[in-house]
């Protein structure tokens, strides 16, 4: 089954030299988890200064600078991987070395019909 690791951490608590660590064992994870081939895709995102939302309601388009929610953590990153079940999804997931510093929310991904493939 395919889990989608969400990395939520507050952004101006890590310096640069932290999050370029951050990178450094997070690149080493993602090699560890293709190497047995759990790896499908991962990347960290740029600062939620960048971020841009978009609402449509009744026909109207709105789209605001930022992200929607107000919240302490902000999303930062994501792994997206192949697991057996829940419990080895979490395993990786307290691999990632933003678990020891923020969160990681662990979603199953929904398979539907008619969505494109590589």
């Amino acid at each position: 089954m395919k889990y989608m690791l969400l990395i939520y951490h507050n952004e101006p608590a890590l310096s640069e030299t932290e999050r370029e660590e951050c990178y450094t064992e997070s690149t080493q994870l993602a090699r560890q988890l293709k190497a047995s081939g759990q790896y499908l895709a991962a990347n960290p995102l740029h600062p939620t200064a960048t971020a841009t939302s978009i609402r449509v309601r009744d026909g109207k388009r709105f789209v605001t600078d930022g992200p929607f929610a107000e919240t302490h953590e902000q999303l930062g990153g994501y792994f997206l991987i192949d697991a057996g079940n829940l419990d080895e999804a979490i395993g990786i997931a307290e691999r990632i070395p933003m678990a020891r510093k923020g969160t990681v929310e662990i979603r199953p991904v929904m398979e539907i019909a008619g969505l494109p493939t590589d």
